[in-house]
């Protein structure tokens, strides 16, 4: 209190100029600066020995510019001839009450943050004071608070670095498949292996189209040994469904240029990759609930990046063949190869962050580079600046659960995009779009390329022939922006707007058809099953081959990892479809809140998932005029300190809690004593965690939980409760159970 009077006091003292120029340049005017109080540095300004005179013809032409210190004089001198005394003395007075306003909220937020960290012990000093572990999450959240639709003509942030993007057009001519031939000893391999891509050579009718784009499809089910159950989608009779995992054979790999073993089955694969491996070189579109950060998430990257790199090696050893082919056949009649897309890019791969993306070209570097010898990488170095952590970053001391650290290690940055193109055991990165073999981005950084209809600047060509998609952690998608993701699956194989520059010689007739939907393979990998990222396979992906989903249920529940003794309360609401958010929400206003209005029921947290029902909540609580505080993921740190500590101290009845702030930030939240979930948890043991934060809560009469639920939720009750629960909950004609733990024998 002791700083802010005196702030207050030297704000007093100043003029109406002096504040008027203290709101505009928030500093003094240099004229009423006390010097002793702001010592200064001396200042060495070295002049050149021979100053430079201009000739008599520049010193007629140019006009005397003002300096910076005659400017800034005549702001001070600027007479008020447009604006009458009274507007002007009553303009003056508002900014005074802004600027002290501005002064005493800076001011309140200061102390109260000070007060915050004080009381809140030393866990909250390590959650609140690391600036590693608030910072990183934030700067991802807050990127992807970018409005998907732009105005025509507007620069946001992402165009602005696109400007300043390295490209390496450099090594263009090396890089150029149009322009090389296949080396020694590799032509023979090379006309063995066009025979095998089976998949590309394949021609549809135009009557396969037409069925495949009407939907119909041929389900069955298999369980292999590791993947379990598999449901499998086929569109067209020709092209059967799979069956048991020794009658699918492993991809033929390009063994001169990957380091893997000759012999038929690779036998430093683990059983996960090779069955992944197995459907991938099926060409298959595949889609994989199960792959978690920590446990499945390397073994997973390795396969498909083992994928990607032999479909890259095979297209351009098929391409390079038939270079050698053309010229050998010069003078006499040529042979017609289609073996090239409308645009060069094949694989796009989408990944949340810079770490994630390093990760894969780490893997490609020892996938490609031989044993004992080191493989050319142009940039580098470049590149593990940019994508790498900064190496004079602080250490994080925050203790957070394991599928957080795996998560969110290294570069957290969202907004990233780089080519990469290979050539013959040589790799660059940074490439050309249109010169690259494979483009590695997040949903973000495309989405600032690709732009929306009528922006000036936009460009999606590049998308065009992309035969292999690889969407890795989808799950993070959903906490970061969905919109981006959905933009991008939107202008995948569209026809281009230009040539640039290509061969239609060369092009295959699908292209040339816009059937290029038709024969991208799509893999899709995430922590979690959810509706949304099954949607992406449903409506954007049209592979002739079909499609496999792994569909395991699990059998213990996150419920069983929480270690407080505590009832867990399930309501049944009936909502008539998925999107129908009304009924929830009338169904908590009516039902459930009123159980909670009264001052006994304090230390009440809503946990809601969804951001649009968190606003929804927040505007419903003030209308009602309810005792309540909001954490956020937009919340600024004073913000999250000032309710945190408002609802241990039981000055607030009510904290509305955001997933996605739990997803980034990990807090322990004290002082809970009623939990409500508006809706169930996204990750499964976001549950457990949030009702074991009620340990904190010593001397609690009662603890209570309570969750809300429709029978539309049935892809996330199984993984809280349990497959054999969640089956008799929905189908069971009570609308309330009741689960207890933290006893000898759950009920």
């Amino acid at each position: 209190m002791v700083k802010r009077r005196e702030k207050h006091q030297e704000f007093t003292r100043l003029t109406k100029k002096q504040r008027r120029h203290l709101k505009e340049f928030g500093e003094q005017h240099p004229f009423h600066d006390d010097v002793a109080d702001r010592p200064q540095e001396t200042q060495i300004v070295r002049l050149p020995r021979r100053p430079e005179r201009s000739r008599p013809e520049d010193v007629e032409e140019e006009e005397e510019k003002p300096s910076a210190y005659e400017k800034l004089l005549s702001t001070m001198s600027r007479t008020a001839g447009d604006l009458s005394e009274d507007e002007e003395s009553e303009e003056e007075d508002e900014e005074d009450e802004e600027v002290e306003d501005e002064l005493a909220d800076a001011d309140e937020a200061g102390e109260d943050e000070e007060d915050d960290l004080e009381q809140s012990g030393d866990e909250e000093e390590e959650e609140d004071g690391e600036d590693g572990g608030d910072e990183v999450p934030a700067s991802s959240e807050e990127r992807n608070n970018v409005d998907g639709e732009k105005q025509a003509g507007e620069k946001g942030n992402g165009e602005e670095e696109l400007e300043e993007e390295f490209v390496d057009e450099a090594h263009e001519e090396k890089f150029c498949l149009e322009l090389h031939l296949p080396a020694e000893g590799e032509q023979e391999k090379t006309d063995q292996s066009l025979e095998e891509d089976t998949h590309h050579e394949t021609e549809l009718s135009e009557e396969e189209v037409k069925k495949i784009s009407a939907g119909s499809k041929i389900r069955t089910r298999v369980k292999w040994s590791r993947l379990g159950e598999l449901q499998c989608v086929c569109p067209l009779e020709r092209f059967p469904s799979i069956g048991q995992a020794s009658s699918v054979p492993l991809p033929s790999f390009h063994w001169r240029s990957l380091n893997q073993p000759k012999e038929g089955a690779a036998s430093d694969l683990t059983d996960l990759q090779e069955e992944l491996l197995r459907l991938m070189g099926s060409y298959r579109d595949i889609y994989y609930p199960e792959c978690s950060p920590e446990v499945e998430g390397p073994e997973v990257r390795r396969a498909y990046c083992l994928h990607a790199l032999n479909h890259v090696l095979k297209a351009n050893s098929r391409v390079l063949a038939h270079n050698a082919r053309l010229k050998e056949a010069k003078g006499a009649e040529e042979e017609e190869f289609r073996d090239q897309g409308l645009t060069r890019p094949k694989v796009l791969i989408l990944v949340p962050i810079r770490d994630g993306a390093l990760r894969v070209v780490q893997t490609f570097i020892s996938l490609l580079e031989p044993k004992g010898k080191k493989m050319e990488v142009s940039n580098k170095k470049r590149f593990k600046d940019e994508f790498g952590e900064d190496p004079n970053a602080r250490p994080p001391k925050l203790h957070r659960p394991d599928d957080y650290n795996a998560m969110f290690s290294g570069n957290v940055d969202d907004h990233f995009r780089i080519g990469l193109s290979i050539l013959k055991r040589s790799m660059r990165l940074y490439s050309p779009f249109y010169s690259s073999d494979i483009i590695i981005a997040s949903p973000l950084g495309l989405r600032t390329l690709l732009g929306v209809e009528g922006e000036a600047q936009r460009d999606f060509d590049f998308l065009s022939s992309i035969e292999l998609l690889v969407l890795d952690q989808t799950d993070v998608f959903l906490m970061q922006n969905w919109e981006h993701m959905l933009h991008v699956m939107k202008h995948i194989n569209l026809q281009p707007l230009d040539s640039h520059g290509v061969d239609f010689s060369r092009v295959r007739m699908w292209n040339l058809n816009n059937w290029a939907g038709y024969y991208r393979q799509t893999l899709v990998f995430s922590a979690i099953p959810d509706p949304q990222i099954s949607g992406v396979l449903t409506k954007h992906c049209r592979n002739y081959r079909g499609q496999v989903a792994t569909k395991n249920l699990p059998k213990t529940g996150s419920i069983c990892q929480v270690l407080v003794q505590l009832p867990h309360v399930f309501q049944m609401f009936k909502a008539d479809s998925f999107m129908d958010q009304d009924t929830r929400f009338q169904f908590f206003v009516e039902k459930v809140l009123p159980q909670y209005r009264d001052s006994v029921m304090s230390h009440t947290l809503i946990y809601v998932p969804s951001y649009f029902d968190f606003v929804r909540l927040c505007n419903f609580l003030k209308k009602e005029d309810v005792s309540f505080g909001s954490i956020s993921e937009y919340s600024k740190r004073s913000e999250v300190s000032r309710a945190r500590h408002c609802f241990q101290k039981g000055e607030k009845q009510f904290l509305l809690f955001s997933e996605r702030f739990h997803f980034y930030k990990r807090y322990t939240i004290k002082g809970i004593q009623n939990l409500i979930f508006y809706a169930l948890p996204t990750y499964a043991h976001f549950y457990s965690e949030m009702c074991n934060m009620l340990q904190t809560s010593t001397g609690a009469a009662a603890l209570t939980c309570t969750a809300l639920y429709s029978r539309y939720d049935t892809h996330r009750l199984p993984a809280i409760t349990g497959a054999e629960r969640a089956a008799q909950m929905v189908r069971s004609n009570k609308s309330v159970h009741l689960f207890i733990t933290g006893e000898e024998k759950s009920a």
